[in-house]
């Protein structure tokens, strides 16, 4: 589960029949704090990767953009995969199987809240 900042646009892939794929970052922010000894710990900022699939994913391309609030759950998938300099690169992603809306898009929805799930 995590609550986060969308950093990028989704990036939105249709493969077999209309199924779709997409992608994007959120940031968590863990707020900073003071010791007891007047040291100051600064905010930390986090960065993970989610992955939509099917209708997830043409919700997420139609509605979500750079800026807002995400709600998601979902389960770890790590990847190994060699880029196009032959260099292997590992990738740990969110599969998201449900997600909330934080961003109000008007009055109505800001009221009711908008989830979807897979």
């Amino acid at each position: 589960m995590l609550i986060g900042n969308v950093g990028t646009d989704p990036d939105v892939h249709y493969y077999d029949a209309d199924q779709a794929v997409a992608q994007l970052r959120i940031a968590t922010t863990e707020k900073g704090y003071s010791l007891p000894n007047g040291t100051q710990v600064p905010d930390r900022t986090d960065w993970h990767n989610l992955v939509f699939y099917r209708r997830l994913a043409k919700v997420v391309e139609q509605y979500v953009r750079k800026g807002d609030k995400l709600y998601v759950e979902g389960r770890l998938k790590y990847r190994v995969y060699n880029d196009a300099k032959g260099q292997r690169q590992y990738a740990t992603e969110i599969v998201v199987d449900s997600m909330e809306m934080l961003t109000p898009r008007s009055q109505k929805e800001a009221a009711s809240g908008t989830s979807f799930e897979e």
